[in-house]
């Protein structure tokens, strides 16, 4: 196993990193610099499965989370990823070397998982702020997981994860996925929508609540992407964990993510962007 040879640690940061919210008993949310992991299992649980694994250089926070919430020596059954972008990967390989769990993706996303292929170059021209700008020097290259890596259930079930089904939502990623469960409508969308502008460094940093598309300068089929925020907007989830920016829940969500679905076009695509067809 190992990451691309672009593979660095990222020094951004906003001042939720290192903070957790219990969005649900079984639903944890931790930060990391920009980007949220997630922790699915009540503390203390028999089972629990860690959904991403954040920015280069974070697996010691992220044993040390799921250490004070389950309990030292207990790895999780398995890590799940929602799509290989270098913040959503960060520490897996440390993490699966620690653990030696398996991985989890659909199987679009393999590829990018197993040094097939690359991600489409970010978009440093998009529309956007300071972050869009930066956005070349993050990593792109793929990763290479071997057969540590397993393609989800065809079925929509989640190994580990009774009760949730994961959601094909693509547009930032060809194999982006979100999970579901329909028993409490719960939501972790990862970049399917987020609630912070990821492009702009100054809301990146505060981390100013606002229900928004997927990261502009990494999202390549703006067609697909409305269509995902339609699909997940069509559960009516309750509450919902996004890949970056704060847990939402109640009618915040409930407006929020409507009037995303009803005005895609004006709120999440930009103007302009070498991804952008007009």
């Amino acid at each position: 196993m190992e990451y691309g040879s672009d593979y660095k640690y990222i020094p951004a940061t906003s001042v939720e990193s290192g903070l957790g919210v219990e969005v649900l008993p079984d639903l944890y949310c931790h930060t990391l610099q920009i980007v949220n992991i997630c922790l699915v299992g009540k503390p203390n649980a028999q089972e629990f499965v860690l959904v991403d694994a954040g920015m280069p250089g974070s697996a010691d926070e992220i044993i040390s989370v799921t250490e004070a919430r389950y309990g030292v020596g207990r790895p999780p059954k398995a890590i799940l990823l929602t799509h290989g972008h270098f913040d959503h990967v960060g520490a897996v390989i440390e993490l699966v070397e620690h653990w030696n769990v398996p991985v989890y993706a659909h199987e679009l996303e393999i590829p990018y998982l197993t040094g097939q292929k690359s991600y489409p170059e970010p978009d440093p021209t998009v529309e956007g702020g300071l972050i869009a700008k930066m956005s070349p020097l993050f990593p792109n290259q793929p990763i290479q997981l071997g057969n540590q890596v397993q393609p989800l259930p065809p079925d929509g079930s989640v190994p580990h994860l009774a009760g949730f089904r994961w959601i094909h939502t693509p547009g930032h990623t060809p194999g982006h996925v979100s999970l579901f469960r329909d028993e409490d409508r719960a939501l972790i969308a990862a970049d399917a929508f987020v609630t912070v502008r990821q492009d702009s460094l100054y809301k990146v940093l505060t981390q100013e609540m606002e229900i928004s598309g997927p990261p502009r300068y990494l999202t390549t089929d703006w067609t697909a992407a409305w269509e995902s925020v339609r699909k997940l907007a069509a559960l009516q989830p309750t509450v919902a964990v996004t890949g970056h920016g704060r847990p939402v829940a109640g009618p915040e969500l409930t407006d929020g993510l409507q009037k995303l679905a009803n005005e895609f076009d004006r709120i999440a695509i930009p103007d302009y962007g070498k991804y952008v067809k007009h």
